[in-house]
Order: C-alpha cells, then structure tokens, then sequence
C-alpha cells in the first residue's frame, strides 16, 4: 500500500530549514563559532533544508518493530544463538544497555522494513536542534507536526538512566566522550553539543582519544582526573585495538560505565542478527510472541549469512540482494548486489558478510540549484530501551546513505495523518 506521505515527499518544495536560527542556536550553546563554517563549507551536505514527511501510522510500525526486535533481544535462545559466535567481552553483562541505538529503516510500499541496527548512531543532537529551526510553508506542511517534547532532554535522561543501571547514585561527577582522534571525527561538533549537554545538567564532560585514558588504582583516568561514565563513540567495537586496552580492562573491572558497550552492539547491532529476526519458523521455536512475530515478519527483509559454499546461489541472486559486513559501519564496504565487480565478489567471500533482500527506499524531491533533484530517504530512529527519543531522514544519492550529496544530509521527520489532504503550494 502506497504511503499517503509520498505525495506530500514529492511536491512540496519548499525551502524550510532557518540556516540563520540553527547556526546561532548551535553556536550560542556550545561557544563555539564554527558551525556556519562547517554546515555552510566543508559539510554542506550534512543537513538538508527540507523535512520528510511520515504517516503517523508508518511511525506506529516503525516503533512496533523496534519493540518487537528488543524483546526478541531479551530472550535466552536468542542471546545463546548471537553470543554464541561473537568475542568474549561481549559476554560480559554490565547493567548499562546502551544509549542512542539507531534503527534505520526504508519506507516500502508495504510498510517499513528495518535495514539494520546500529550502536554510536551519529546525528541525534544535530537532529534535535535541526527540529526546531524549520518554518513550514506548505499548507499542509504547516498541518505536519514535528515530534513532541525536548528530544535534548531526553538523550541526558537516557544517558542518566543507563547510568543507574550500573550504579546506584543520582549521576557521575565526570563523562569521557571516547573517539579515535577526535577534531578530525566527522560529527565533531555534535561532539561540542554532548560535551554542553552535560555540563549544563550538571556534570563535567571531557572530549578525549581512547589511547590517552589510563585504567589504575580501581579506576579510568585522563590525566589527573577520573571518569566514572563514558559516552563511547568509538568503532572498536569489542575493544579489540590497542589504542583501546585501558577501556577494555577498566570496562571489564566494573570501574567505569561505558555505553553503548560491547555487549549492546552483539546483542542488537551485529548485521548477522537480523538473519535470525527474519526467521519465523526459528521465532516460533522459541515462543516469540505472536504480534511480535508478526512486525518481525512484516518487518524485517530476509537476510542470510553469506556462505561460501554456497557462492553460486548468491551471485545468481545477487541482483535482488544487498551485501553488507556483519560488524560494518556508515555504509562502508557494504554493496548493492547489481554494481558488484569480481573482485569485491571474492572480498565478500574471504569476510563475514550478510545478503539482505534489497528495499528500494522511498523518495523526496528537493531543490538544488534552482533544478528538481530526487533523493533517497533513510529513516533513523534514536531509541533506548525499546523507546524512540527521537526520528530523523537521511536525504541522499548513490547506493548508500551518504554526506555528500549536494541538498542531502541530516533532514528532521513530521508526522502527518493519513486521511491528511495532499498538497503543497510553495510560496
């Protein structure tokens, strides 16, 4: 069935995003002025200045099937069969779930269908600012409405509540934003935003590399002061490099909170995982309940794990299929299974990867350069513990979600009813 949405993604043209409102906003938050710079110059494409529109009932799907998926999450076969094949460290159960886990979805005629699962999904702060800098033109656009509440404030109650999980005071005195090398990282500045969000809430926040922690004397410390929580951004995901052992041994000695961890990422963001979620016949031996069995299946395209052995039943299906790594992250090294050359075909074969059923994305028109451009929509919605905080487009060209596309980036979702009327007209 059609979304009653895709009309309303197609021609309403307009303009919306105040760039004025959300530099100033951004820039009078953190101090810092460099996010014109960045969003106008060498990060143009990473916000949009257009919203998408989304049916409140897609919305409803969407949140049913992150439900089911944590639930399913939750049971002993399941943490048996992914835990099975996945590192040591993941087997560590720290009481910290895991903050910001993102689910990305594509908007299918039938309905919303999960792509995957991630732990350190970027974004969610740039989008909640990007949420409130829009001025609608459109009559029904004006009609559309943008998610309620504070989505800033809910990302620190998530990171407070993750905290109690492991500890049994009100909050930590000091948070580590853990990532490789970070003023190059691409999402710098929402690390700016972090760092401002919890010092205003009242604890002290340090932008740091992992190699420059130190874990002794039962803690984590970064120079001479001690970190009791750390907002991990790193892709390291089991703590496996080296520039990550103090992590790793402070983790594991239950001398600092870390989140997300890694046990979030085994348990939810393996890509494996979603070959299990997309089997019902494996879902009902384990008694998955029936409505969640039921999103599951409407839910989730099929995905496989890529055998070699079986190398000649997906290349002569590869044209209906997408291949992705299993521990991937931001698109990389994943391919839609018609642009695959021999050599990326034999790559795949010697690494773990997963074979996705491909659901083509919807669509959102755009202006750029005075010429209609037609974009690819990827939905990410900002969870913790089954619950959206917060949900956001990716506007984008190509194979895969991208910021580089000119008009593309980070674009905020409105929520509009089905029997809505349709139509735009653009001042």
């Amino acid at each position: 069935m059609e979304s009653a949405s895709n009309d309303l993604n197609i021609q309403c043209l307009c303009t919306s995003l105040d760039r004025k409102k959300l530099f100033s906003a951004l820039e009078a938050e953190t101090g810092a002025d460099l996010f014109t710079k960045y969003f106008s110059k060498s990060h143009a494409a990473t916000i949009s200045d257009v919203p998408v529109f989304i049916e409140r009932r897609q919305m409803k799907k969407m949140q049913d099937i992150i439900a089911a998926v944590e639930a399913v999450a939750m049971t002993h076969p399941y943490q048996q069969a992914v835990l099975a094949g996945a590192p040591a460290i993941a087997k560590y159960r720290p009481g910290a779930l895991g903050v910001l886990m993102g689910y990305d979805f594509h908007l299918s005629p039938d309905g919303p269908k999960l792509i995957e699962v991630n732990t350190n999904a970027g974004g969610a702060l740039i989008n909640a600012y990007l949420s409130q800098a829009q001025r609608l033109c459109c009559a029904t656009g004006q009609e559309a409405e943008p998610q309620s509440g504070d989505p800033a404030a809910a990302i620190m109650k998530s990171f407070l509540q993750d905290w109690r999980r492991q500890r049994k005071n009100s909050q930590p005195e000091t948070i580590a934003i853990v990532d490789e090398d970070p003023e190059r990282q691409f999402f710098y500045p929402e690390l700016l935003l972090f760092r401002n969000l919890f010092e205003r809430n009242g604890v002290r926040a340090i932008i740091v590399p992992p190699d420059k922690l130190k874990h002794r004397d039962g803690a984590l410390w970064f120079g001479d002061k001690t970190v009791d929580m750390v907002y991990n951004r790193i892709t390291d995901f089991y703590f496996e490099e080296a520039q990550s052992s103090a992590l790793m041994s402070a983790y594991l000695a239950d001398d600092v909170v870390v989140t997300p961890n890694p046990r979030a990422h085994a348990i939810l963001a393996n890509k494996n995982n979603l070959s299990l979620l997309s089997d019902e016949r494996l879902l009902r031996e384990w008694n998955i309940d029936e409505a969640h069995l039921r999103a599951l299946a409407e839910g989730v395209p099929e995905t496989t794990p890529v055998d070699a052995r079986r190398q000649e039943e997906f290349w002569a299906a590869r044209k209906k299929l997408f291949f992705k790594p299993a521990a991937g992250f931001g698109s990389k090294a994943a391919y839609r299974g018609d642009k695959i050359t021999r050599r990326v075909w034999a790559e795949i074969l010697e690494n773990d990867y997963v074979a996705q059923a491909i659901v083509q994305p919807s669509v959102r028109n755009i202006v750029v350069d005075g010429a209609v451009e037609t974009m690819k929509v990827d939905i990410r919605n900002y969870t913790y513990d089954g619950a959206t905080i917060l949900t956001a487009a990716r506007l984008y060209q190509g194979q895969t979600t991208n910021m580089r596309t000119p008009g593309g980036g980070f674009s905020p979702a409105f929520s509009i009813d089905i029997d809505q009327q349709m139509g735009c007209a653009c001042e």
